[in-house]
């Protein structure tokens, strides 16, 4: 379990990193002094248009921010149910689903056509597979 517990904390990680780049886009837009003065005048009404790469990135971390609970539940609940015999699969799985997640935000960043759903469905796949192994 050790390994999955290791890309647990990794995809934990990635789920703060993904925050950087629309946040950085925004300070480019906005501006330095007025990010942070938290918002420019009349926002969010007359919120300035980030890029569409940063809007992109905003979706991919929000994505990640939503999938990551079933991530952690399946992790940790393997944990403590699943067999010993279950371990090995079970962290290559979590990896698969640490590299399937950094795939999918470098994909659905770029606008890589046709590939981001794929991407997305190994990961929910890796997901599903370490529940299975620990029932």
């Amino acid at each position: 379990m050790e390994q999955a517990y290791l890309y647990l904390v990794l995809s934990g990680a990635l789920t703060i990193l993904l925050w950087t780049p629309y946040i950085l886009a925004r300070v480019f837009v906005w501006g330095l002094p007025t990010f942070l003065h938290n918002y420019p005048e009349n926002y969010p009404a007359q919120e300035p248009e980030p890029p569409l790469w940063a809007q992109r990135a905003q979706r991919a971390h929000l994505n990640m921010v939503e999938t990551m609970p079933a991530f952690i539940a399946v992790v940790v609940g393997a944990g403590f149910i699943a067999d010993a015999s279950a371990y090995a699969t079970i962290g290559a799985l979590a990896q698969v689903f640490f590299f399937a997640r950094i795939a999918h935000a470098v994909v659905y960043t770029l606008a890589i056509p046709g590939l981001r759903t794929p991407v997305y469905l190994v990961s929910w796949a890796a997901v599903l597979g370490i529940a299975a192994q620990a029932i």
